[in-house]
């Protein structure tokens, strides 16, 4: 029997863009050990989606980043994965609509359960250091339309991940930027989201000399 594929749709109360259950990194690494709690050898894409919150853009932007930023960068075909996800968000969410569709297949990609924990350790003393330093300001740079900038930002980022395989790693400056981009929404942090703005123009910058 053929498998269809996933709507993720947000409640009547619950807008795509301004969930903000996850206020900062410490918060989605506990919900994403819990994903990682299982007894099965990989976690889905899916339970990944669903430990961080499927209905909103923010969290999804700090999954993909941290998982960028961390040494599974350097898995080939990675990059692309987390490229997919995201273009296929971010451009849902230009074109207007009220939730997120993302095929069966992707929802089913794997990631090993070990590696996922390794990663969560890693990632445990710098989350703590930068949620020290979160705060709302600048606020007009997290709200609309600024919102809508940054959607267009990360769709054009995931774009370009692909060609960051070429060089190993080379996909963490990117996963900088998004994670950057998702603190300051969830966070209600503009100085961060000038952060992310920079990242984006260093990305392009050496994807430029990569293949200029």
């Amino acid at each position: 029997m053929r498998r269809r594929p996933v709507s993720i749709r947000p409640t009547a109360r619950e807008p795509v863009m301004s969930e903000h259950q996850i206020a900062n990194l410490e918060v989605l690494i506990d919900h994403l050990r819990r994903a990682a709690d299982t007894d099965d050898r990989d976690v889905t894409v899916e339970s990944l989606l669903e430990a961080v919150g499927r209905r909103s853009f923010a969290p999804l932007l700090l999954l993909v980043g941290v998982l960028l930023f961390s040494p599974l960068s350097g898995i080939p075909t990675f990059p692309t994965l987390m490229a997919l996800i995201t273009s296929l968000v971010t451009l849902q969410m230009l074109l207007g609509r009220h939730y997120f569709w993302l095929p069966r297949w992707l929802l089913d990609r794997r990631l090993d359960r070990d590696r996922l924990r390794q990663l969560l350790a890693w990632v445990d003393a710098p989350a703590r250091l930068t949620d020290r330093v979160l705060r709302p300001r600048l606020l007009t740079l997290v709200r609309r339309p600024a919102e809508r900038l940054t959607a267009l930002l990360c769709f054009l980022l995931a774009l370009a991940l692909p060609i960051t395989e070429v060089v190993p790693f080379s996909s963490s400056v990117a996963g900088v930027a998004f994670l950057a981009f998702g603190l300051a929404l969830v966070a209600f942090d503009g100085a961060l989201a000038l952060v992310a703005y920079l990242l984006v123009a260093s990305t392009a910058t050496l994807l430029v000399l990569l293949w200029g």
